[in-house]
């Protein structure tokens, strides 16, 4: 570990805010981000933050795993579907990929290959199935860059309130003839979530800061070849006015997936909890969001104590090499996941929820050299409501409130400093996941409810958002009892625009409706035998492939005939 002074990364950034509807909201504390003076100070705070943590109690469960909702679908004709991400040309992880030729799965602990002509299964590899995680993976050309991380509930380390033996591991597999596996990369922490612009895939990892193993370790294998290292105290920068600083430590690492072998990912460190994911093109944003720490904050009659903020790291992403940390701040509250956050025009636009307030709102920032600054703001959606989902498209918003009946708000951000609502929609139930169909036309995908908020199963809604000041529900589709993985997990969703066809993965079966322009038509349903549970649907060619944890099952994408069966 080298000892020299580190030069500091980002000045104060102090937050000013802006509304046409109310007063500007008082003054918040200031977070900046600074370097070290040397490795000793350093240590220090590590190893103080992580003795005062474990005065703290700890939380009750498990982080729950991020959601993520889903980007609109190219409207031209493809040959092969691909993931349900947020933004176009921004790849995600996921549990399956193709690029039209082949199939590439990981489930269990293994990495398959189906070739999609033929409908065979071409090789499989053995991961580390004794991990217990589901594993995804990203796809370049005959490259996969394999995530493997603990999903189980892990023992906490009453030192520190920390998990034990969180590790993750990233695997470049070589996909030409039978997969190989080329190296293994093994590093402290958990798996936060990862993004990939082109060949080049940059992986969010997060981890606990202990008394006796300061920074996180990590190791590559290729071959017989292994190399060990430590996250240098040069590589990390630290916020500032914020209670949960030296509790976790964010580090940002990037991979060219056409490299002949992995490396340390040029580790760029944060002491910062990294919970929520968000890429675009150019740029890659790592928020803390304090949600999950809300059961530790609260006062004896359940309401919390102080304000929670979510405290937004911007990255600048170059085209090859590390990405460089460029701006910083922070809005109060919660974010739901990572498309409550959008970059537009120049602008990041943040769609949190204030548990202290008991409402929510939209913030408009823009970035004014290394401080992330409030300029408009538009408050007071869904008063004693949560987020249940949120959509950002170009200058309009759509943000989804719930506790016993579901406001769909609309939203007008084509004056960034000043937001406003432009309409509301009252009906019961919930959407958790807004899906554009269409030039303004939204699918809802949530859970249907009673009068008093009780839900009753899986529903479908069709929304006609042509009026700004009126959104309006078309059609509806519901399933008694039923709720879906693409409700917390809109990667699981399929949206084929060349023959509007929209496949929702239920317990029963992947459920297919085809969307007209004013209504949802049942196509019939997927059903893999074996009570399979469809996870997954894409496209190749004239078939639509259900991807389950034990098999694949090929249909016609005409008639939803079956083809074929693919055991695994």
């Amino acid at each position: 570990m080298r000892r020299s002074g580190i030069v500091a990364l980002l000045a104060v950034l102090p937050l000013a805010a802006c509304t046409t509807t109310s007063p500007p909201p008082p003054k918040r504390a200031v977070m900046s981000l600074v370097a070290f003076d040397s490795c000793a100070q350093l240590e220090k705070e590590l190893r103080k933050a992580a003795q005062d943590n474990q005065k703290r109690p700890l939380p009750d469960t498990a982080r729950a795993p991020l959601a993520a909702e889903a980007a609109p679908a190219q409207a031209s004709v493809e040959a092969y579907s691909g993931t349900n991400v947020h933004e176009q040309g921004v790849d995600e992880p996921d549990m399956v990929k193709t690029d039209g030729r082949r199939i590439v799965t990981v489930s269990g602990g293994v990495l398959r290959v189906v070739d999609a002509a033929s409908r065979t299964e071409t090789g499989s590899l053995a991961l580390r199935p004794e991990l217990g995680g589901p594993g995804t993976l990203l796809l370049a050309g005959d490259r996969a860059l394999v995530l493997m991380s603990p999903s189980v509930s892990l023992a906490m380390d009453e030192r520190i309130g920390g998990p034990v033996g969180v590790g993750t591991e990233i695997l470049l597999v070589d996909l030409t003839g039978a997969p190989r596996l080329i190296s293994r990369y093994r590093g402290d922490g958990r798996l936060v979530d990862a993004r990939q612009n082109a060949d080049v895939a940059r992986v969010v990892l997060s981890s606990t800061p202990q008394i006796d193993s300061l920074l996180p370790t990590w190791d590559v294998t290729t071959g017989t070849s292994r190399t060990d290292g430590r996250l240098g105290c040069e590589q990390v920068s630290r916020p500032t006015g914020s209670p949960y600083s030296g509790t976790q430590l964010m580090r940002v690492l990037t991979f060219d997936l056409r490299a002949p072998r992995l490396d340390d990912g040029a580790p760029v460190g944060v002491l910062a909890d990294g919970d929520v994911v968000y890429g675009t093109a150019n740029s890659l944003y790592v928020a803390n969001n304090p949600g999950w720490r809300l059961n530790t904050m609260l006062n004896a009659a359940g309401v919390a104590r102080q304000p929670m903020d979510a405290e937004i790291f911007k990255f600048d992403l170059p085209p090859a090499g590390k990405p460089v940390l460029a701006a910083s701040g922070k809005v109060p509250g919660t974010l739901l996941n990572q498309y409550a956050l959008s970059e537009w025009d120049g602008h990041l636009r943040v769609a949190t929820t204030d548990s202290v307030k008991q409402s929510s709102a939209v913030r408009v920032l823009r970035q004014q050299d290394t401080k992330l600054t409030e300029v408009g703001e538009v408050g007071g959606l869904g008063e004693n409501e949560r987020i249940y989902s949120v959509r950002f498209i170009g200058p309009r918003a759509y943000v989804v409130t719930f506790r016993q009946t579901d406001p769909l708000y609309s939203l007008d951000l084509s004056d960034p400093s000043r937001p406003r609502v432009t309409g509301e929609l009252k009906i019961t139930g919930f959407s958790a996941h807004l899906q554009p169909v269409g030039e303004n036309r939204l699918v809802g995908i949530g859970q249907e409810a009673t009068t008093q908020g009780r839900a009753t199963g899986m529903q479908v809604s069709l929304f006609d958002v042509t009026d700004p000041a009126a959104p309006a529900r078309l059609a509806q589709h519901f399933v008694a009892g039923a709720s879906s993985e693409a409700e917390y997990d809109p990667r699981a969703l399929l949206w084929w625009p060349a023959t509007n066809l929209l496949v929702v993965p239920l317990v029963g079966g992947a459920l297919a409706l085809h969307v007209t322009a004013d209504g949802l038509r049942e196509a019939g349903q997927l059903v893999p035998p074996a009570h399979a549970v469809p996870r997954r649907t894409l496209v190749v060619g004239d078939v639509l492939w259900t991807v389950t944890d034990t098999g694949l099952l090929a249909s016609r994408l005409s008639t939803l005939d079956r083809l074929a069966w693919l055991p695994v």
